[in-house]
């Protein structure tokens, strides 16, 4: 790189903001600029068209920035991480195609500016400036977050924390060839490559690790995976270094990952490299990853002041080798433009940034909480209903369960895992683009078997094996979300998906919002959970805490505790999917997977017909078993002395303490099984707990943020807080081995005490 411009003195670095100074240092470049005497350059790599049309996207980029910095202290602006110095990306932009679908961290205003050329009509200056401006016009979110996004460019918007995006970009690179193979019509051209976009700092996080092992273990087997990993290598992250050569030593030589290298800060020397990295990952299939040198100008955000920790010396340097000055100088070399020329054209840039800011602020603004949240969780409730009781697959049907005297609904009552695997079969006939995948669940069919025989009948590209790596299991489900598929991953256990939830958080359940509901991963998450597993336990396997899925805004998660109603729930689930882009758990009690009985061994009354394809469960509807259920008798009157709210293992448990109760007390008791456990929906509960005379609730969570507290709080804001209530928990510890499991989640004979002596 040519050393472009002298050192700013000491002075005038300390006298004027660093936006300023980069701003100055390129129009006294340009205005001091002398051609050099030899000729110019080949010109095969770089024409001039693509020359000055990159330039253009380049300044677009820098004079967002400066924009933001200068408006951001009128409070116009609400963002200032920049791209300065990472104008070179606008090469990726221009060498691929705005159909590949493109992950990008926040650094990516040249590649954003160069991507709209791809389609007419369009105004990156505008469409940014809205965006800036938190603008509810912004065509990407809506004025809920500063992104980087377009729905007609196949820019999926990234709120990302450090390089969570990776694994989602990986998994929809792999879906655009697993779906074409299963006969799925992709939403772009079968060619199309995944573009992900991070820097040097965020590739050492544990989420960028797991994708890039993740894509290496897809090319050893030689499955392919066209993503193109773009790491822009500015050798800082935020104030910390990066080891001089470490990402080349890193990534050079790592079998699977095929390396190239471009220099993003020279157009001229780095634009047939980069070209020629999108052309390998595109015919070859094979996960790509591009080593694109930039360099960061300014400091990481308007509120890090570079000067009080980097030398002047350092800074200088830095601004030396701006992208910016090198493409002015490929210009003026080439005789393409004047400086006068060059000079106007950068100003009128300028000016047509600050005028758009300036424009997008007087646009309408988010305020009302019902327009803030409408794309949050989109719900259509008629149609989920219309959709999950749809039943005509009967032929396919009988295809995949053998013939009519086969159907789950001829076969006698079962118990829950039965229902699951029966239902699951049902959902993979009734959607064929739906895929099933996780740790085991093929050929082995799952850890309890509840995913036995969906490999045979449905076949290896419709059901598969993954890597053990939960974080990537959920990207992988955004991935194939992401291209239309209807994906049914596997988490083998709850304990497990406490280590990737940040996919669910930040990632699935967060897209609708943050790009207004123009794109959607609708997927349902099956997780084998909760405690009471008797023989194989500890905390890995019976673990209790679903505090963190409750917290997950958008989310919906389910939680049977019986066959039918598993079935009716896991179609429920499919449609929201299909329906809205919802994404959901499906939490599967392990220790009611085998429970036939109920009320004593042998009478199996804990197995239930499968219900018929066109029955479905309402969202946020519980079930209610009454006193006549509970006593086996008629009841002595109308009251309901005791009502105990519940779900999952708590539900069969409840009803034996009930009856114990009821017997002993003469009185009249009710258990009801929320089932549904996010969103918590207190209308159908307090339809039944309107009259009781006492509430107990049993919560197998823990004491402290449990579903219990959620009943509790409904139940006091909503009037009744004078009823008795009492609650059986779980404490608030980790799960030990064996026996002594039991005595931290609550038991039987708990409830029944509490119920006697509470009251």
């Amino acid at each position: 790189m040519f050393n472009a411009v002298p050192s700013p003195i000491p002075a005038r670095m300390k006298g004027l903001n660093r936006a300023q100074i980069c701003d100055d240092n390129w129009l006294e470049f340009v205005r001091a600029f002398q051609p050099a005497a030899q000729g110019v350059a080949d010109r095969a790599a770089l024409s001039d068209t693509d020359l000055l049309e990159l330039f253009e996207s380049q300044l677009i980029s820098r004079h967002l920035d400066l924009m933001a910095r200068v408006l951001r202290v009128q409070n116009k602006v609400f963002y200032t991480i920049g791209s300065s110095g990472h104008e070179g990306n606008a090469m990726v932009a221009r060498a691929t195609r705005h159909t590949d679908m493109a992950f990008l961290h926040y650094r990516s205003g040249a590649f954003m500016a160069e991507r709209f050329r791809k389609l007419p009509d369009m105004d990156p200056i505008m469409d940014s400036a809205l965006s800036f401006a938190a603008s509810s016009e912004d065509p990407a979110s809506g004025g809920r977050h500063k992104v980087w996004g377009s729905k007609p460019l196949w820019v999926l918007p990234q709120t990302s924390t450090i390089a969570s995006h990776l694994p989602k970009a990986l998994g929809t690179a792999v879906a655009i060839e697993s779906a074409r193979r299963v006969g799925h019509a992709l939403p772009v051209p079968d060619d199309s490559i995944t573009i992900c976009s991070f820097g040097d700092a965020s590739a050492n996080h544990a989420t960028a690790q797991t994708a890039f092992n993740a894509a290496a273990w897809t090319a050893h087997q030689g499955l392919p995976a066209p993503v193109l990993f773009v790491c822009e290598d500015n050798g800082i992250g935020i104030s910390v270094k990066t080891p001089e050569g470490w990402i080349a030593k890193r990534f050079a030589n790592m079998p699977g990952l095929d390396y190239r290298y471009a220099d993003g800060l020279d157009l001229e020397q780095g634009f047939a490299d980069v070209r020629a990295a999108v052309e390998h990952c595109r015919k070859t299939r094979r996960p790509t990853f591009l080593h694109l040198r930039t360099t960061r100008i300014m400091g990481h955000a308007g509120t890090d002041f570079e000067i009080e920790w980097r030398s002047i010396d350092e800074l200088c340097r830095v601004e030396a080798t701006d992208p910016l000055l090198r493409s002015a100088a490929l210009i003026l070399q080439r005789g393409l433009k004047s400086a006068a020329e060059l000079e106007t054209w950068y100003e009128e840039v300028r000016a047509r940034c600050f005028a758009a800011a300036e424009a997008a602020d007087q646009r309408p603004k988010l305020s009302k909480l019902k327009d803030i949240i409408k794309p949050l969780a989109p719900h259509s409730p008629a149609k989920v209903m219309a959709e999950a009781r749809r039943a005509d697959y009967a032929q396919r049907r009988l295809e995949v369960f053998g013939g009519e005297s086969k159907l789950p609904e001829q076969q006698p009552a079962r118990h829950l895992a039965i229902a699951i695997n029966q239902a699951l079969h049902d959902v993979m006939a009734k959607y064929p683009q739906t895929v099933l995948f996780g740790e085991d669940v093929a050929q082995k069919g799952g850890v309890y078997t509840v995913t036995k025989n969906l490999h045979k009948a449905f076949g290896r590209r419709r059901v598969f094996n993954t890597l053990l790596d939960e974080t990537m299991i959920l990207g992988m489900a955004q991935g194939f979300a992401n291209v239309g598929m209807l994906p049914l991953p596997e988490i083998q256990y709850l304990a497990y998906l406490h280590n990737a939830l940040d996919q669910l958080r930040g990632e699935a359940a967060s897209l609708q919002f943050f790009s207004n509901n123009q794109y959607a991963n609708p997927m349902v998450v099956r997780v084998a959970g909760l405690g009471y597993q008797r023989g194989f336990g500890g905390h890995f396997h019976n673990d209790n805490s679903i505090t963190a899925l409750r917290d997950i805004p958008g989310l919906v998660v389910g939680c049977p505790s019986r066959g039918d109603d598993a079935a009716t729930m896991l179609r429920t689930l499919a449609a929201m999917g299909v329906v809205d882009g919802r994404v959901s758990v499906f939490l599967e009690p392990i220790a009611l997977y085998m429970t036939k009985d109920l009320w004593e061994p042998g009478d199996g009354l804990w197995q239930f017909a499968y219900p018929a394809p066109e029955k479905a469960m309402r969202l946020g509807e519980g079930r209610l078993y009454d006193a006549k259920f509970v006593a086996g008798e008629k009841p002595r009157n109308d009251r309901k002395d005791l009502v105990i709210v519940t779900f999952g293992n708590g539900v069969p448990m409840s009803l034996r303490a009930a009856r114990r109760i009821a017997a002993a007390r003469q009185w009249n008791v009710e258990v009801l099984d929320l089932r549904w456990l996010v969103p918590f929906d207190p209308t159908w509960m307090l339809k039944h707990l309107e009259d009781a005379k006492r509430i107990l609730v049993v919560d197998e969570g823990r004491h402290s943020a449990g579903i219990s507290e959620g009943v509790i709080t409904a139940l006091a804001e909503h009037g009744l807080g004078k009823v008795p209530m009492a609650r059986v928990v779980g404490a608030d510890t980790f799960t030990p081995l064996a026996g002594a499991a039991f005595a931290v989640i609550p038991s039987e004979q708990e409830i029944v005490e509490t119920g006697m002596q509470r009251f």
